[in-house]
């Protein structure tokens, strides 16, 4: 017995602050048992890393106890939203690997809405407002001192329905009117001091066209949509705590339209917060990023610089990755700065177990095994993954004429460099021992070509091939290999914190997020590698096709190196 309770002691502490708020509620027999989450995104631009721990937490949730999760789009802002978004957002879910019960779009419920609404002006809780905005927000007061109450707050019910009505129609000027909650103009909590419900846009509605001219704002749609729907618990992130009185106050109204106001404790959605996931060097801001596109600052939404989680796959990243980062830093009610080497870490321990190993030069000097017989060519057996012997072997070309990292030689090297150098003897990965013989220089002194003996008895397998030498090099043949494009990447942003820098962002963009790097080599097995297929270089890092490759011009993405250089680059 007293091992079975340390256990479930254990088990406790290992679940996050919002699976114990949920057992809570199933041991108390809330909502029936059952457990319904929904996963609740605007379709105004595409997902990123920041909304993945959200996708994580509300769909691991259902998962977890049995329940269901759901989709909704919150397509109350016409001006903002489009079908594109909606489309990615649900390739993207699906990318990470999870699954949805069922698809909802708040405008699923507008008519349900304007019937609320105007329940609320029946109940003397709603009136019209023709202020402007400048007037309405600065009759708000601050948090220490409370707010002046519009002249137009304490208008008919009947003038009120006429002009809410008005504001649904073809003429009725933007701006000119809104329709606002009539609660607390005192309440310490600026949420509460009227806050606005409907305002009036005429851009056409990706779903509904031009069947409405009048919109709910988010705070009156969102709540009203997880009840409709039946969710049991909405988990957002911190900053809608503020928000979670008015959530809980419009839901109070709702069940009190619906005669179900005395079991307000049960049957209702439960509004439980968490802290953002934000990164170093990264922006997390739609606003910005719709910047960074629309301004051209870099290729597109899925730009593998981009937070974007359609970026993040085109650059290489596994969804598991990303899973398992979020999973490592957890979640909180405090929000924190996470360095984005843990994500790259989860990167590497993730590609390390499922990446084809493939042999790529990127900045090639020649090699020249002179005593290799012209002409002759062997095929040597290259392993794909050491770390999963089911993925078999592959070819790969030896002959006389070689590409290697320029790197890879030296020409008076210090005692410590196990690489090339002449008098030296070096291992060419899954091939020969070779000694260097010399070298050759143009005009300028720059090296064009090195010049090695090959020992015919040390290729890899071969009885000689135990003697052991301190350095191996990768190679591609240059008679069988394919020039390719490979793109490598930085940070965007040059400071640690991009979002709490009081510069333009503009100002704080790294000039040097994108080195291109053409005339580069690969071997011929992975030219022919498709976006989608993992890939390490050995000896450099993990690399993927980008959809940009083409049978003529492979391109490859940089995902991460082996190792975090960037921590002692950043230090010099």
């Amino acid at each position: 017995m007293a091992i079975r309770e340390d256990n479930t002691s254990e088990e406790k502490k290992s679940l996050s602050f919002v699976e114990q708020l949920v057992e809570e509620d199933l041991a108390a027999g809330k909502n029936g048992g059952k457990i319904q989450t929904r996963f609740p995104p605007e379709p105004n631009g595409y997902l990123h890393i920041g909304h993945a721990k959200a996708i994580c937490m509300d769909f691991g949730v259902a998962d977890k106890y049995n329940g269901v999760c759901n989709l909704r789009f919150d397509d109350t802002n016409p001006s903002k939203e489009n079908t594109e978004y909606v489309e990615n957002i649900l390739n993207d879910i699906q990318w990470l690997g999870f699954k949805w019960g069922n698809i909802y779009f708040a405008s699923d419920y507008f008519q349900k809405l304007w019937d609320f609404a105007v329940w609320m002006i029946n109940k003397g809780l709603a009136y019209v407002d023709e202020q402007t905005s400048e007037q309405i927000a600065a009759q708000k007061g601050t948090p220490t001192t409370p707010g002046v109450a519009s002249p137009y707050r304490d208008r008919p019910i009947e003038e009120n329905l006429r002009l809410f009505e008005q504001m649904n129609t073809p003429e009725a000027v933007e701006g000119s009117m809104v329709l606002r909650a009539k609660l607390d103009m005192a309440n310490p909590n600026m949420h509460f001091r009227d806050p606005i419900m409907y305002r009036i846009i005429h851009t056409p509605h990706h779903r509904t066209g031009t069947t409405w001219h009048c919109y709910p704002m988010y705070d009156f749609a969102h709540g009203q949509s997880d009840y409709f729907e039946g969710v049991t618990h909405s988990i957002c992130t911190l900053e809608f705590v503020p928000h979670r009185p008015l959530y809980d106050k419009f839901v109070d109204y709702l069940k009190e339209m619906d005669g179900t106001s005395d079991v307000l404790g049960d049957n209702r959605p439960r509004q439980i917060e968490f802290n953002r996931l934000n990164l170093t060097y990264t922006v997390m801001s739609k606003r910005k990023l719709h910047t960074l596109v629309d301004e051209h600052l870099v290729n597109g939404w899925d730009d593998p610089r981009m937070p974007t989680l359609c970026g993040m796959r085109r650059r290489g990243y596994s969804p598991e990755s990303i899973r398992n980062f979020i999973d490592s830093i957890g979640y909180t009610k405090f929000d924190a700065l996470n360095d984005v080497a843990l994500l790259e870490a989860a990167v590497r321990d993730d590609l390390n177990k499922k990446s084809c190993r493939v042999s790529a030069v990127l900045d090639p000097v020649k090699l020249v095994i002179t005593n290799y017989p012209d002409g002759q060519e062997e095929m040597m057996e290259a392993v794909n993954n050491p770390e999963n012997e089911a993925d078999g072997t592959h070819g790969i070309v030896f002959t006389k004429n070689l590409w290697i990292e320029r790197d890879d030689f030296m020409e008076d090297a210090p005692k410590k460099f196990f690489r090339m150098s002449p008098g030296k003897e070096v291992r060419l990965k899954n091939a020969y021992i070779v000694k260097c013989t010399g070298c050759t220089k143009d005009a300028d002194g720059k090296i064009i070509e090195i010049q090695a003996e090959y020992d015919p008895t040390s290729k890899s397998g071969m009885e000689g091939a135990n003697r052991k030498v301190k350095g191996t090099l990768h190679w591609v043949s240059a008679d069988h290999c394919r020039q390719a494009e490979v793109r490598e990447y930085d940070r965007l942003f040059f400071v640690e914190n991009p979002s709490a820098d009081e510069r333009d962002f503009h100002e704080l963009l790294n000039p040097d997020s994108l080195t291109v790097r053409t005339g580069c080599y690969v071997e011929e097995y992975a030219a022919d590698k498709k976006a989608g297929e993992y890939l390490q270089f050995q000896r450099i890092g993990y690399f993927m096709a980008d959809p940009d490759s083409t049978a003529d011009h492979p391109v490859f993405n940089k995902t991460v190196g082996l190792k975090d250089t960037w921590a002692k680059q950043s230090k010099k």
